[in-house]
């Protein structure tokens, strides 16, 4: 295993249009399974210059009968919680205003075919709502068990965002990007050699003192989120390296559901499986069996089985029960790959790891996912009925499992 290198993640913020896209379809997901913690829902968003799209298939009690029917109320509701999320990002600018924008509802209802692969029937339990392959990371860089690459990528710009918010910094708009590099050695990182911040702004602050203002403001915010042992005079900034960004969220550059799936996850850390999240009720296992798979890699680290850990589960469409189960510790494990994958099929609070399994333990049947859907759905902090996939508390289940 490679223990001296450099490693570099990004992240966007909530106004870069992707991630518009994303917070727009999981604000839906919300909505739909606050009616029916039983909803089937796969919804698409486009975003561009004054226009959102949603495109889709759903299918729940008190939303849309199966011709295709809204619920009373339902239509105007979607529309409401669409322009709402797009205000609170925060924009209102002539290309992309929450108010104005043309708004088309394209959603239907979900295919018989995949419905009668999923749902229960008889003897046959729930099948996972698609094939596919899953994985869950989790390394001991930082307290929170994230690559360190990407979870400072994503503190700049959450800070960044929540100085927008305050007025603080009324000079940004909301959409934005970073990249940090990262000096590893002995597989820890020891030094970030390189930053880059691109942040869309307020006019005339591309040059003069307004320029020099927006990149003070920047490194400012760097070196109050990253470790100062981190930063030197070596470490290169780029800081708006093409000069103007006045123009950007979906005027600038279309915005699609799905696309930020590196960002969303291990910021290149780890495998994926090509699945994206926002837009899926739980039945989509290319959903509910990432944040499993991160919760078990997870709780392995925190319980000191393996300094990191990659694990990847497998379904098909229409069947319960996983594929596979694989577990790598990249050699830092204390036990074996092997008795790590059997200890985890022993505990029976997971069920099995089918669908109705991880739903059932992490509580994923509520709308708790409008707040994963910008700055990551890992590495965050458990609260309530949120991010319960990041909870610690399968730590003893697995000591228990290997004695």
């Amino acid at each position: 295993m490679r223990s001296n290198y450099l490693f570099t993640s990004e992240s966007v913020s909530e106004g870069h249009p992707d991630k518009v896209a994303d917070q727009i379809s999981d604000a839906i997901v919300d909505l739909f399974l606050s009616k029916d913690p039983e909803a089937r829902i796969a919804c698409e968003t486009l975003t561009t210059t004054q226009l959102v799209v949603l495109a889709g298939e759903i299918r729940g009690k008190g939303i849309m009968d199966e011709a295709g029917n809204w619920a009373p109320g339902v239509r105007d509701e979607v529309e409401k919680a669409v322009r709402d999320t797009v205000k609170r990002i925060g924009y209102e600018q002539d290309g992309f205003h929450w108010e104005t924008f043309r708004f088309e509802n394209n959603l239907h209802p979900q295919s018989a075919h995949i419905a009668q692969g999923v749902d229960a029937s008889g003897n046959k339990d729930e099948g996972a709502g698609d094939q596919g392959i899953m994985f869950g990371y989790a390394a001991n860089d930082t307290p929170d068990l994230m690559p360190a690459t990407l979870y400072y990528s994503h503190k700049i710009l959450e800070q960044m965002a929540a100085d927008r918010h305050s007025g603080k910094a009324p000079f940004l708009e909301p959409d934005a990007k970073s990249q940090v590099t990262l000096r590893y050695e002995g597989s820890k990182p020891v030094a970030a050699t390189a930053i880059v911040v691109s942040t869309q702004h307020g006019k005339g602050y591309d040059e003069g003192d307004k320029e020099a203002e927006l990149h003070a403001y920047v490194k400012q915010v760097v070196a109050d989120v990253i470790p100062s042992a981190l930063l030197s005079d070596e470490t290169v900034y780029h800081i708006n390296p093409t000069g103007s960004f006045e123009i950007g969220g979906p005027d600038g550059d279309a915005g699609v559901t799905g696309r930020k799936i590196i960002v969303d996850t291990y910021g290149g850390a780890s495998p994926h499986g090509g699945g994206a999240f926002s837009g899926k009720d739980p039945t989509k296992v290319d959903r509910s069996a990432a944040y499993i798979t991160r919760y078990l890699a997870k709780n392995i680290v925190a319980a000191g089985l393996a300094q990191r850990v990659t694990i990847q589960l497998a379904y098909a469409i229409g069947v319960s029960k996983p594929l596979s189960l694989y577990v790598d510790t990249h050699g830092t494990g204390t036990v074996g790959d092997d008795e790590l994958e059997a200890a985890i099929g022993k505990i029976e609070k997971l069920g099995g790891l089918t669908p109705r399994g991880i739903r059932t333990h992490l509580g994923l049947n509520k709308p708790i996912y409008a707040r994963t859907a910008a700055y990551g759905h890992f590495g965050r902090k458990p609260e309530g009925d949120f991010f319960p996939w990041e909870r610690t508390d399968l730590v003893d289940d697995l000591k228990a499992a290997l004695a």
